[in-house]
């Protein structure tokens, strides 16, 4: 994935049941290749497959399970989650938490599958934690500004240059991302000028 970029993680809104997750998908598309922006999307698990064969731009997972290849039934694993076309995953939403030593392990199998990690952390403090871990990406989302409509950058701008020094201190290859609450692209260039990436995470529809 390259900057500047947008991830459009699509959630489980019943707006993109079925075939409307294609077609949200090919709309999300249509603006990479009009704007030239990198945008990356996140639908629901059982769409993976079909997103990857509709569109060029990239996928990710929006959850993987800490788990082993095998007979690990109702899980998701992240050699499947390549075979069907994701190229990484967010890890540890806030509406979907990981304990450390899973956040620790999935990072490092996404990593010899060489595919990229995108960490989601509530808190400086958890930014410093998880960049121990060299991931990809560590998007700081404040869990109460998430679907708020309220920008981090805006209402919180301490949190992102906190996670920014947290994130420096502690590795030298994580980029941090900033979301919650992405509206506009004022909320993107604000985030930028507290010393995130040029880039954010948004939920979708």
């Amino acid at each position: 994935m390259r900057l500047p970029l947008i991830i459009i993680n699509f959630k489980n809104y019943p707006e993109i049941y079925g075939q409307n997750t294609i077609e949200l998908a090919k709309v999300a598309n249509k603006v990479a290749n009009d704007t030239n922006v990198e945008i990356v999307l996140a639908p629901p698990q059982a769409s993976i497959a079909a997103v990857s064969q509709s569109v060029s731009v990239p996928i990710l997972c929006q959850h993987l399970d800490d788990v082993q290849e095998g007979a690990t039934t109702g899980f998701f694993v992240p050699e499947m989650a390549k075979s069907f076309g994701a190229i990484g995953s967010l890890l540890n939403h806030s509406e979907h938490r990981l304990e450390e030593h899973s956040i620790c392990s999935l990072i490092k199998q996404l990593r010899s599958l060489k595919m990229t990690s995108v960490v989601c952390a509530k808190t400086p403090d958890e930014v410093a934690s998880i960049a121990k871990f060299d991931p990809d990406f560590i998007a700081i989302e404040p869990p109460e500004l998430i679907g708020s409509g309220k920008s981090v950058s805006k209402h919180k701008p301490s949190v992102i240059t906190h996670s920014v020094q947290a994130n420096t201190q502690n590795s030298s290859s994580t980029k941090l991302i900033c979301g919650a609450g992405i509206m506009d692209k004022n909320d993107v260039s604000s985030a930028a000028k507290l010393g995130a990436e040029k880039s954010c995470e948004e939920q979708g529809v």
